[in-house]
């Protein structure tokens, strides 16, 4: 898969089943050659709203990669 392809997939939180924001970059971990997390653009109104210009989902928090979404499992706390 290539990261333009992850880019295009909505980000879908299944706790509650709203738009958490859009994919901008990855984190990759260079020695092992694997994603560390997915850097997000927050929705303004979004779960990370108001904090920064960026935030990360890490990977294990990524539940479910589909055809058009990528479920991911938040929990805020």
């Amino acid at each position: 898969m290539l990261l333009s392809e992850l880019q295009n997939k909505t980000l879908i939180n299944i706790l509650d089943g709203k738009n958490v924001g859009n994919i901008i970059d990855v984190k990759i971990d260079s020695e092992k050659g694997s994603i560390i997390s997915l850097i997000i653009e927050p929705n303004k109104k979004g779960l990370f709203s108001g904090k920064n210009n960026y935030s990360e989902i890490e990977w294990k928090n990524i539940k479910k990669i589909g055809e058009d979404v990528i479920l991911i499992d938040i929990t805020l706390g």
